[in-house]
């Protein structure tokens, strides 16, 4: 088995490969729940469903967030009606909200609210949200801390950053689901997700770190030189303190990995890492770095 550390499009996009060249209940893999929000009473999870979706064949790969055809008349009346929703939400993806909101208000653990969503969708493989503590990721600005969704959605990503902080009552611990499934993996590999944001709350739940270092650990840079393939990976890198390159994210990583993958196209050398092709543009070319980093694990 092969645990995969995963945000929300960077790593989907591995996995994208990954499930058509793995028996696919040999895949598990542990998603960050750091950017969840509640939003017009129920419970947006967006990593853990770009996840859930992408198993289920019904994600929307033109966004990879959402449901593929997904109708939006809820959403369009809601803000009719002088609701602040400033996520688009499609009506079916809201149904998963509903029903996950649900689930924590009758006190069900979200690794078991997230299970039965799995179920429902027929997913095969195993998805663990990274923990059941609330954790959120905020941004400090000029207007104060405000949510990460606040920042990349409602703002677009275009407000200066000083910091990345995390929030939350009681620090987050890793759930023994997921320790469970690290300790039976033959390796774990961080995907090409945002570093700052996706990955590092992974890494700073409570028992994660210690789990990861026993096991052969394969990352996945998400810079091309200074420029992250997508999102806003740079702003963040430099605003908790990293270079934006893949330098930065292997010292962000702080020596757990074992082989570190840049892209053939990166100039900036590292003379540890191994070089692919990292740019998944279509479905072939996920297989294809799919493949590769199922011939590293074999050598492990």
């Amino acid at each position: 088995m092969i645990t995969f550390l995963s945000g929300g499009t960077g790593t989907p996009k591995l996995l994208l490969g990954v499930q058509q060249v793995m028996d696919r209940h040999e895949i598990s893999v542990i998603v960050n729940t750091a950017e969840d929000i509640w939003i017009s009473g129920n419970l947006i999870s967006p990593d853990l469903d770009t996840v859930m979706y992408l198993f289920a064949g019904i994600l929307n790969t033109e966004t990879w967030w959402g449901i593929r055809n997904d109708s939006y008349t809820t959403h369009e009346e809601i803000t009719r009606l002088g609701s602040d929703e400033f996520i688009t939400i499609g009506d079916r993806d809201r149904a998963v909200h509903i029903a996950r909101g649900e689930m924590l208000r009758k006190g069900v653990r979200l690794t078991n609210a997230t299970k039965n969503l799995c179920d429902r969708f027929g997913v095969r493989e195993t998805v663990l949200p990274m923990t059941d503590s609330e954790v959120t990721t905020q941004v400090k600005t000029d207007l104060g801390l405000i949510h990460f969704q606040e920042y990349w959605v409602r703002a677009k990503g275009k407000m200066m950053i000083e910091q990345v902080v995390r929030t939350y009552h009681e620090p987050p611990v890793a759930t023994e689901e997921v320790l469970a499934v690290i300790e039976a993996s033959d390796a774990v590999v961080i995907g090409p997700s945002n570093p700052i944001t996706s990955i590092s709350p992974i890494l700073a739940c409570e028992g994660m770190k210690s789990a990861i270092r026993d096991k052969y650990v394969i990352a996945v840079s998400p810079f091309i030189g200074t420029t992250p393939i997508s999102g806003p990976a740079g702003a963040l890198m430099q605003a908790a303190g990293f270079e934006p390159s893949s330098v930065g994210t292997f010292n962000c990583y702080e020596g757990i990995t074992d082989i570190f993958i840049q892209d053939i196209r990166d100039p900036i050398e590292m003379s540890s890492s191994v070089r692919l092709d990292t740019m998944m543009t279509d479905e072939k070319k996920s297989v294809a770095l799919a493949l590769e980093v199922l011939r590293l694990v074999r050598k492990c």
